[in-house]
């Protein structure tokens, strides 16, 4: 009997913290037409000329302290989490790993899948809330590579689930042992931005980037500024935490176009002027850790909140392995 394919995807990482490979990943990452969508040859010049020839040092110096024994935690992760969904899954299921962007490459890992004579593939995308920029680039890339083949097999796509039940539980469970030991006076949730343009060109025509996206129903359900505040509400829902101590932010923007808002470097100015001391932060756009977690969340962040005035900033874990987490991709991959 043909096994089942399953392809895990996340977004990638260099090869090595080294300014070579650094630059190499950048290039390739945000060349991505959905990633940075401006005409191809601004997009050329941008990354090729300024990003790459600039940031690639600073960049590779952050990922030199990120690094440890094992490589990069966002490509470690990913495999200790495959290994761990194999052996749940057991021997109808083969379980692969990609990442979009370097290495194991989605071909490699759609390659072995199709050497073991699949029946079919479940692509996941590992963000749990959907961007044009994440899980449409990964659909894109898989459909550009099985378009040669001469024997397409059934594939489906997994995404958004931002709001399975286990994987919000993971969450929940992870913020509960700092919330065990600490009483905080807020709870800011953080998640990657996008520039705004790209949510107005998703055709969502509901979307006006302000209180819409405080609900999120099926006419909005792609609208990834609304996925986030819905993942926002259902944690403090879980969690039991007083609306007026939870806040909605966006990180990591690039440029001088406006992204969404709220910017998470102002919120937390903001919340220590507020006298807010002791601050819980959660990271829910990310399922492992990287340099927007560990780095950018837990030490940038951290930093500029007690030069604010704040005195305690903490990072909720990210999923990586918990055992929550395994059991919802196992699910996403038996549906």
């Amino acid at each position: 009997m043909a096994k089942k394919g399953i392809l895990l995807v996340n977004l990638g990482t260099p090869d090595s913290p080294s300014v070579k490979d650094v630059r190499k990943y950048l290039r390739e990452f945000l060349m991505d037409e959905r990633v940075i969508d401006i005409p191809y040859l601004s997009r050329w010049f941008l990354v090729n000329v300024v990003i790459a020839t600039f940031r690639s040092p600073k960049s590779a110096k952050e990922y030199q302290k990120l690094w440890d024994e094992r490589g990069s935690p966002l490509k470690y992760y990913g495999e200790d989490l495959t290994k761990a969904v194999q052996k749940q899954l057991g021997k109808d299921y083969q379980v692969e790993l990609a990442m979009r962007y370097q290495n194991p490459s989605i071909k490699l890992g759609l390659n072995k899948l199709k050497k073991a004579g699949v029946n079919t593939i479940k692509v996941i995308p590992l963000f749990p809330q959907y961007a044009s920029a994440s899980n449409g680039s990964v659909i894109q890339k898989v459909m550009e590579i099985v378009s040669s083949w001469q024997v397409i097999p059934k594939i489906d796509f997994e995404g958004p689930f931002f709001d399975h039940p286990k994987l919000l539980e993971a969450i929940a469970q992870n913020a509960q042992k700092l919330m065990d030991q600490t009483v905080y006076d807020h709870f800011l949730f953080s998640y990657h931005g996008l520039p705004e343009r790209q949510i107005l060109k998703a055709e969502i025509s509901t979307c006006q980037l302000g209180d819409c996206c405080n609900t999120c129903k099926s006419k909005n359900r792609y609208c990834y500024r609304a996925q986030c505040f819905e993942t926002t509400r259902l944690m403090a829902e879980k969690l039991n935490l007083p609306e007026d101590k939870v806040s909605t932010a966006f990180q990591s923007r690039l440029g001088k176009d406006p992204w969404i808002k709220p910017y998470t470097d102002e919120v937390l100015t903001q919340l220590a002027a507020s006298g807010n001391k002791k601050v819980l932060a959660f990271s829910p756009a990310f399922v492992a850790d990287c340099l927007e977690t560990t780095f950018e969340v837990g030490k940038t962040y951290q930093e500029d909140f007690i030069s604010a005035g704040g005195e305690q900033w903490d990072l909720v874990e990210s999923l990586n392995v918990h055992p929550s987490w395994v059991d919802c991709v196992c699910d996403m991959a038996k549906t």
